[in-house]
C-alpha cells in the first residue's frame, strides 16, 4: 500500500536519521547550500506574486514548491534535521556528537546558499545594481525591517515574540519533513509535504533558514538593518525556537508515542538472552537491523 503508518514512518525516521548522521561535511554543505538556494527560490517566487496584486494565500500556495524540491532531491534542511535527528539519538541509532555535527554543517551550508541567492537575485532585479528594484525590493526591504527592528523596538517582547513564532513554524516544518516518509509515491510525499508548509507560511510565522535569505536580501535592497540586529533580534531566538519544536513538539513527541514497544514477557525474555542474540532482537524489533 502506498500509505505508511506512524510506527513505520517513525521506523523509516530512524533509519533517516542514521544516515544523515554519516554524510561528510564536503556532502551537508553541498546538500545544505542547495535547499537554501532553493528555499531562496520559493520566498523569491511568493514575494513577486504578491507584488502582482494577487492575496498573500497565493504566495503561501506557491511556497512549498522549495521544500518539495529539497525534499524529494535528498538535500539537507537543518530545520528539518531539528526533529528527524533527535528520533536518531532516542534510538540509540545517533550520538549527540553527531547530532550537533549535523545540525552546524547544515545550518552553515544553508546559510551559504541563502546568501548566494540573494546575491544573485538582489542582481537580477536590480540589472546588476543598475536599476531600481521597484515594489519586489520595496516589499522585501519592508519584510526584512519587520523580521527584525519592528522585534527590537518591543525589547524583550519582541525577541520572545520571534522565539514563540519560531516554535510555530518549525512545528509545521518538521511535520512536513516527517511527512515526506509517509507515503511510497512521489505525489503522495507532495501533497503530504506541502499541507503543513502552507500552513506556516499563510500564518506569517519565523524560520530561520528563510530568514538567512529574506533578511539579507531586505538589507541588499536599501532595509537600515545591521548584522548584529539581524542576528539578535531575528536569527537568535528563531533558530532556538525552530529547534525546541522540531526536536521536542514534533521529533521527541512522535518517537515516544510511537516506538517499537515491548510487553513484560518480552521484556524479560529478551534479558535472559545473551547479548549478542539480545541485541539482533531489539534491532530487529526497532526496525534498525542491517
Amino acid at each position: 500500500m502506498d500509505n505508511v503508518n506512524p510506527q513505520e514512518l517513525v521506523k523509516d525516521a530512524v533509519l533517516t536519521a542514521k544516515k544523515k548522521s554519516a554524510l561528510s561535511i564536503s556532502d551537508m554543505l553541498i546538500r545544505g547550500a542547495l535547499s537554501g538556494v532553493f528555499l531562496g527560490f520559493a520566498t523569491s517566487l511568493a514575494v513577486i506574486v504578491t507584488t502582482q496584486g494577487l492575496p498573500p494565500i497565493v504566495g503561501a500556495i506557491l511556497f512549498p514548491v522549495g521544500f518539495v524540491i529539497l525534499v524529494l532531491l535528498g538535500l539537507e534542511l537543518a530545520t528539518g534535521n531539528f526533529a528527524v535527528l533527535p528520533i536518531g539519538l532516542a534510538a540509540g541509532e545517533v550520538s549527540v556528537g553527531k547530532l550537533l555535527r549535523n545540525w552546524g554543517w547544515v545550518y552553515f551550508g544553508n546559510l551559504i546558499g541563502c546568501l548566494l541567492y540573494a546575491v544573485l537575485f538582489y542582481w537580477a532585479e536590480t540589472n546588476f545594481g543598475a536599476t531600481s528594484s521597484g515594489a519586489v525590493g520595496e516589499l522585501f526591504k519592508s519584510a526584512a525591517q519587520k523580521k527584525t527592528l519592528a522585534y527590537m523596538a518591543l525589547g524583550s517582547s519582541g525577541w520572545g515574540s520571534a522565539f514563540i513564532k519560531g516554535i510555530l513554524c518549525n512545528w509545521m516544518v518538521t511535520i512536513g519533513a516527517l511527512l515526506a516518509l509517509v507515503s511510497r509515491s512521489t505525489m503522495g510525499k507532495v501533497v503530504a509535504m506541502w499541507l503543513p508548509l502552507m500552513t506556516f507560511f499563510a500564518q506569517g510565522f519565523e524560520h530561520s533558514v528563510v530568514n538567512m535569505f529574506v533578511i539579507p536580501a531586505g538589507m541588499m535592497f536599501g532595509a537600515p538593518i545591521s548584522i548584529r540586529q539581524w542576528l539578535l533580534w531575528n536569527q537568535l531566538p528563531v533558530t532556538i525556537g525552530n529547534i525546541i519544536a522540531g526536536a521536542f513538539f514534533t521529533g521527541l513527541a512522535l518517537y515516544v508515542t510511537y516506538r517499537p514497544k515491548t510487553g513484560k514477557a518480552e521484556t524479560e525474555k529478551i534479558a535472559a538472552m545473551p547479548k549478542a542474540e539480545a541485541q539482533v532482537v531489539f534491532a530487529q524489533a526497532t526496525g534498525t537491523a542491517q
